[in-house]
């Protein structure tokens, strides 16, 4: 064996280590999917993020509001619709939801690749690897050996690091479209638009070209009106309601939208503030917390830190505040459910599309408010008075609906109430809209038997590579 090298095995050497290290270089400035590998160097950050595990409760909302499977008929939410729970779940939540379906193969539906694109670091990592439209083409399957790290630390921080950013294309156009560029904005306004990568209000682009792309509904303002205003011209919807035929808007969870019209908003009170308050841990260092969840839960860092008035006076204040809106909206529920079944029985009877029109209309912007109102989370909190006065413009358009299907029924010999058949239970409202609900459970029920286990070992083998 040579002991030493030649002036030309020593050049080759130099080259091929110069190469390698250019090559780790160029690889450290892609995202690290993988949460557990900061688990050291980020011990504090990365134990309470893991902490968000603790809530593994399923909350069923539509067992608990079954006006909702009528509301949603026609569309994934009237399947399965469960409350949020911590970031840890995102994935598995994705996985298990009745409204992804049982996708068998990659190129299976219903739902896009796009399905995604709020739930894991590993989808800028895939956007970097294959680009946009890369990563947009094909069904949810594609992805599910690609998707596997639940929300964490790459979605909000650049590689290693605790400088946040932006990591989604889409979102970044947002806030640009509202003048609001992440790269020139405050550290405190930063802090709130990492969380707007996925708490807002967005839908699936239909154009050629761009067909399943994320896209927030921005380009004339944020308000429930600009963003109604945004979707009518463009002539969109989300699905045909099942009873009504009416083009409807599912509003997703715009919570960074409200918090900007409330009161923390318009005083710089960031999501992290009251979310992600920073503490400190047992040896006296402040960090901050990534157990995102209820302000209550750390009073003195969150709340407290502004608020004179102690625990119990805020709570009373906020659950007050959370009766007042959730009475308007099942009183808009109300008003919608009955709107859908006169306007079906409009239909039955022999209305046209000319004297229906104005009546789809009203029923589509009253759903779409009421749904935007309450798909928030936490908006009692955030903007209450935002919340009631949008859920107040809801039961206005739902009467004007009610108003005139009342005419045209009268005109096509309908004149006593249309009755509502029983929907007092999720199971009885399904049954009404004629859904099979065995056979959906059953298909996922062995999609994830058979299929999400060989997603987990394709994944598991490729990232034992990187």
């Amino acid at each position: 064996m040579m002991r030493t090298a030649t002036g030309k095995t020593f050049a080759l050497s130099a080259l091929i280590a110069a190469s390698f290290m250019a090559a780790g270089a160029m690889a450290s400035d892609k995202t690290e999917p993988r949460n557990e590998v900061y688990k050291d160097r980020f011990k504090d950050q990365y134990a309470t993020w893991h902490d968000t595990s603790e809530s593994k409760e399923v909350v069923d909302a539509l067992a608990e509001d079954p006006n909702l499977v009528i509301l949603w008929a026609g569309y994934g939410f009237a399947k399965d619709y469960n409350k949020a729970r911590g970031h840890i779940y995102a994935v598995t939540d994705v996985r298990n939801t009745l409204r992804t379906g049982a996708p068998m193969t990659d190129t299976d539906g219903p739902m896009p690749m796009a399905c995604w694109s709020c739930k894991s670091p590993d989808v800028p990592r895939l956007m970097e690897d294959k680009g946009e439209a890369g990563y947009f083409a094909g069904k949810l399957g594609s992805g599910g050996a690609e998707v596997v790290n639940s929300i964490g630390c790459s979605d909000c921080h650049v590689k290693g690091s605790p400088k946040l950013r932006i990591s989604r294309p889409f979102a970044e156009r947002a806030l640009e479209a509202i003048d609001m560029p992440f790269d020139k904005a405050s550290r405190k306004d930063k802090q709130s638009m990492v969380c707007a990568q996925c708490h807002v209000e967005y839908y699936f682009e239909k154009g050629e070209g761009r067909k399943g792309w994320v896209k927030f509904p921005w380009d004339k303002g944020v308000t429930v009106e600009d963003m109604e205003a945004y979707y009518d011209a463009l002539d969109f919807a989300d699905w045909t309601h099942a009873l009504s035929k009416a083009p409807m808007l599912k509003a997703q969870h715009p919570g960074y939208e409200t918090w900007m019209q409330g009161v923390h908003g318009k005083n710089n009170v960031s999501c992290t503030d009251c979310h992600m308050p920073r503490v400190t841990n047992e040896k006296g260092r402040k960090f901050t917390d990534h157990k995102v969840g209820n302000p209550f839960d750390r009073f003195d860092e969150t709340c407290g830190s502004c608020h004179t008035q102690d625990k119990e006076f805020i709570m009373d204040i906020t659950k007050e505040r959370q009766k007042k809106v959730k009475s308007l909206q099942l009183t808009a529920e109300q008003q919608l459910v009955k709107a859908h079944f006169e306007a079906a029985k409009a239909w039955e009877v022999g209305a046209t599309e000319a004297e229906m029109a104005p009546i789809l209309k009203d029923i589509r912007h009253a759903q779409w408010r009421w749904d935007y109102a309450i798909a928030s989370h936490g908006v009692a909190a955030h903007a209450p008075e935002e919340a009631l006065r949008i859920l107040g413009t809801s039961v206005d358009k739902s009467a004007d609906a009610r108003v005139k299907l009342a005419h045209v029924l009268a005109k096509h010999g309908v004149t006593g109430p249309v009755a509502v058949p029983d929907i007092s239970t999720k199971a009885k409202a399904q049954e009404v809209l004629g859904m099979d609900m065995d056979k959906m459970n059953a298909d996922k029920q062995k999609f994830l038997k058979e299929i999400t286990p060989k997603w987990d070992e394709e994944a598991k083998k490729r990232e034992a590579t990187y």
